[in-house]
């Protein structure tokens, strides 16, 4: 992949101008533009360096044609169950493609079954973007009264139904008082799980 592709893929995603690339990567407005031309095909050690900490890869090893690898933490655990307090410990990282490092923002250790028709089995992992808002029929993150469980969100006219997708399980109810006064929040959209079995 060359500079300039790099530079153009990050301008489109993040529907930037020059100056405000110049200001991201430390350098000029001509520079930017210069990188887009393609006029530029290396770049300065503290240049890439300032470069690969906004994109969170290393660059110079994109440049050069080599695989990278790029890192979201596992922040904890989550039931996909019941009753489990989302233990906000470092358990390490996962590796992930860059594509999707851009979509989520970490990953969080499945204990229990309730999502097993959806492919969420105990002991794999979720990644998850953070959201405040879902839309019906997404999976989530959900935490209440210090506890945290994965399921599919429905808002009712009554309240909030966070579904199982495993019949042995039973769904959750909150009406619109219960889910103030249990303090439940969407911390995330889970958009999709790993399983090592």
């Amino acid at each position: 992949m060359e500079l300039k592709d790099i530079i153009r893929e990050y301008k489109n995603r993040y529907q930037l101008n020059n100056e405000q690339i110049a200001e991201r990567f430390h350098v000029s407005k001509n520079t930017v533009a210069r990188w887009l031309r393609g006029e530029v095909r290396s770049l300065q050690d503290e240049t890439a360096y300032n470069i690969s900490q906004v994109l969170g890869y290393d660059i110079q090893m994109l440049l050069q044609g080599k695989a990278i690898t790029m890192h979201r933490p596992i922040l904890g655990y989550a039931k996909a169950g019941y009753d489990l307090f989302l233990e906000e410990n470092f358990l390490g990282n996962e590796v992930i493609s860059p594509d999707e490092y851009e979509k989520g923002d970490f990953f969080l250790k499945v204990v229990g079954d309730s999502m097993i028709n959806d492919g969420i089995v105990d002991g794999g992992l979720v990644y998850v973007k953070k959201t405040e808002c879902l839309n019906n029929g997404e999976i989530g993150v959900f935490s209440y009264d210090e506890e945290v469980t994965i399921k599919r969100f429905f808002k009712e006219d009554d309240g909030y139904l966070l579904k199982a997708s495993n019949a042995n399980c039973q769904d959750l109810f909150f009406s619109f008082k219960d889910a103030k006064e249990k303090h439940l929040k969407i911390i995330g959209k889970v958009l999709f799980s790993k399983n090592y079995m």
